[in-house]
């Protein structure tokens, strides 16, 4: 199965839980992501990989326009439904992919992405893309959760990943995310971190598939006993297993 496939799959099954989920539609972080765009958002936004449509309705409240990407049709339609009912009515919806936006060049003032880079296969690529549809003097900004700078760390929180979601690829240590920003041709206005607690049953169920569920359970907890963190502050608490996401948030002006 090719990954653009196997994202569709995932993410069909998962649209209804990713929507309703408390760690995804948390009023403060959508709030910091918006605030930390500043005038741009209140023209014409990309939302790239919009998910459910939950960055799209927050951007919609001040924007001119939101145009809501993504690749998974029941997606699209959640973001549809979540819209509709907040009344947004600037809201445009297409399905597509992020490594080939069809807008013409410097056509947005803002263009956005949140809990996207750990899916795409070259998120430079995708970067590139939303560089390109982005006028000059336009913002463009990715929330995204990222992994431990130690290699093994690293590696290890990937994999507990990949188990529970194979259309996750990677999460990028933040100083590579950072890097990957800074070397484009813009100037980094913002960045900053921040950790999300998060606990095992809330985060397994997402995604809808039971039979993950029990395995990854296990070797979580085989983990947390051992003393092993997985670079994602893994433990035992009240007899459940927890850890935490880090996410980076960093915004660019383009030059």
């Amino acid at each position: 199965m090719d990954h653009l496939r196997r994202t569709r799959q995932e993410f069909a099954r998962q649209a209804a839980a990713f929507a309703a989920s408390a760690a995804t539609t948390d009023r403060s972080q959508l709030v910091r992501l918006i605030e930390a765009i500043g005038e741009p958002a209140r023209g014409r936004v990309l939302d790239v990989a919009c998910g459910p449509g939950i960055v799209t309705s927050a951007l919609a409240e001040r924007a001119q326009e939101v145009v809501a990407l993504d690749v998974t049709p029941q997606m699209l339609e959640k973001a549809r439904e979540r819209c509709a009912k907040a009344g947004r009515k600037n809201v445009v919806f297409m399905e597509g992919s992020a490594t080939a936006l069809s807008f013409a060049d410097a056509y947005f003032d803002a263009v956005i992405t949140r809990l996207s880079f750990h899916h795409f296969l070259e998120p430079s690529a995708v970067l590139k893309e939303m560089l390109r549809v982005l006028r000059r003097g336009g913002s463009v900004a990715i929330a995204d959760v990222i992994s431990a700078e130690q290699p093994d760390k690293s590696q290890l929180q990937n994999a507990i990943e990949i188990l529970r979601d194979p259309s996750h690829v990677r999460m990028l240590p933040g100083s590579e995310l950072l890097a990957m920003v800074a070397q484009s041709a813009v100037t980094i206005e913002r960045q900053e971190t921040w950790d999300q607690p998060r606990e095992f049953e809330e985060w397994a169920g997402i995604v809808a598939n039971p039979g993950r569920v029990a395995p990854l359970r296990t070797v979580l907890r085989a983990l947390a006993v051992a003393g092993q963190d997985a670079g994602m502050g893994l433990r035992l608490s009240d007899g459940n297993v927890h850890f935490t996401h880090t996410w980076q948030l960093v915004v660019a002006r383009k030059t």
